[in-house]
């Protein structure tokens, strides 16, 4: 740019558009003293495009073609450049509300959807206890809801059967040691003491032993047919019980760290509208979802009278994870333009300072901020657009009036009372 003297068309056309912008957004542009007022005291000059670079006498910009502004020392120390002033009346006008930066803990729910699931824990696994041969398989199939003792298969056990006769033998014999030790080895056979006392009441060995569920549930897996042979060990049936589930929610893995092991969970299933389930998480799995970046959060949800069913979807709103004490505004008061984040801090007498900000996690309409607001300042929620414009077109008639010589106070017929 050309040190050159503006001509008095292209200044009245400049200042024309300024002011035509300034009414759009609803004020008009404050008051500056003169940049030369020999009784203000200056501390320093700076040019507007590098605000951070202080020089010691007026002159050229080494940065840009224009003139070095003055810093006052009347001015406060911690307002920014791009400081402007309205007039209180207008700031009324304008309807401009505030909010105060706050200082405390912030907790924000974290809602997820999942799918239930059976309870892994509550597994029973039904096997033989000694060779023998499946002799009957009652009204079973996997996926059948049983209740505790329902009857599984019938099994004809020979070992069981030749330990059962000895020990009758051994009590019409009267050796107590003997018959003791008869006793001890039905034990050892995996023979329950209720049928050993059954044998021992009735005198009749027990040739055929009916295996029955040892809990409530559905049958998952059923591997007894009639007439197979099995072996000691081998796998009649699987049951899971149905006493409670587990919820796996998809968790965003941002948000993963917020879940804690043991918080509340409230649940709400589509199968039945306007109820709420309340269950806990018990883990977070330690896997992600490289798919869907998501984390797993396994919930157990009570389930006495068995309506929840696995395989049922839901909605999880989790309680997060309380932060530390930390600083934090309403999101709506901060202006986000890609390369920063921007604040207008109020100050006294129609003063706004245009406040750059770091900023942290959002927590529900709030945002953490790490550094550049304290607590109990105010900060402008509605019309801080307009107010950010305004500092925008100061900054660009400061920098007009630098390069060119001229202040506003040396062109009045251009200003707008």
């Amino acid at each position: 740019m050309n040190s050159l003297t503006l001509r008095p068309t292209v200044l009245a056309a400049a200042a024309a558009t300024l002011v035509t912008l300034g009414g759009i957004g609803g004020f008009w542009l404050s008051q500056h003293d003169a940049p030369g007022t020999a009784t203000r005291p200056v501390l320093y000059w700076y040019d507007p495009m590098q605000p951070n670079q202080h020089f010691k006498a007026p002159g050229k910009s080494p940065f840009m073609d224009m003139q070095l502004i003055p810093k006052y020392a009347d001015e406060d120390s911690g307002s920014a450049q791009n400081e402007i002033r309205i007039d209180p009346a207008m700031v009324q006008t304008l309807g401009i509300r505030y909010t105060t930066v706050q200082r405390g803990s912030l907790s924000q729910p974290v809602d997820a959807v999942g799918s239930i699931g059976f309870n892994e824990r509550e597994v029973a696994v039904v096997q033989t206890r000694s060779t023998g041969f499946v002799t009957r398989v009652y009204a079973r199939a996997p996926g059948d809801v049983i209740e505790r003792n329902a009857r599984l298969v019938d099994l004809l056990m020979p070992e069981w059967t030749g330990a059962q006769t000895e020990f009758l033998a051994l009590l019409k014999s009267a050796d107590r040691p003997l018959t003791e030790a008869a006793r001890e080895r039905m034990a050892l056979l995996g023979m329950p003491s209720e049928l050993v006392a059954q044998v021992e009441r009735s005198g009749q060995p027990r040739t055929t032993v009916t295996v029955r569920s040892p809990t409530s549930g559905v049958i998952s897996t059923l591997d007894a047919r009639e007439g197979m042979s099995m072996s000691s060990g081998a796998t009649i049936a699987s049951i899971n019980g149905l006493g409670s589930v587990w919820l796996d929610a998809a968790i965003p893995e941002a948000r993963g760290v917020a879940v804690a092991t043991g918080r509340n969970v409230a649940v709400r299933v589509p199968a039945y509208p306007g109820e709420r389930f309340t269950g806990r998480v018990v883990g977070i799995l330690p896997q992600a979802n490289a798919q869907t970046r998501t984390l797993r959060a396994r919930i157990e949800l009570p389930n006495p009278d068995g309506r929840l069913r696995p395989g049922m979807f839901a909605d999880v709103q989790l309680s997060g994870e309380e932060s530390n004490v930390v600083s934090y505004v309403a999101t709506e008061a901060l202006i986000r333009t890609g390369k920063r984040t921007v604040a207008i801090v109020a100050g006294e007498n129609g003063r706004f300072i245009p406040t750059e900000v770091q900023t942290g996690r959002d927590v529900g309409s709030n945002t953490v901020i790490l550094r550049g607001l304290t607590q109990g300042q105010r900060v402008v929620v509605s019309g801080q657009f307009l107010i950010d414009s305004e500092a925008s077109l100061e900054g660009v008639l400061r920098r007009l009036d630098g390069a060119h010589g001229v202040t506003r106070e040396s062109a009045p017929e251009h200003r707008h009372d």
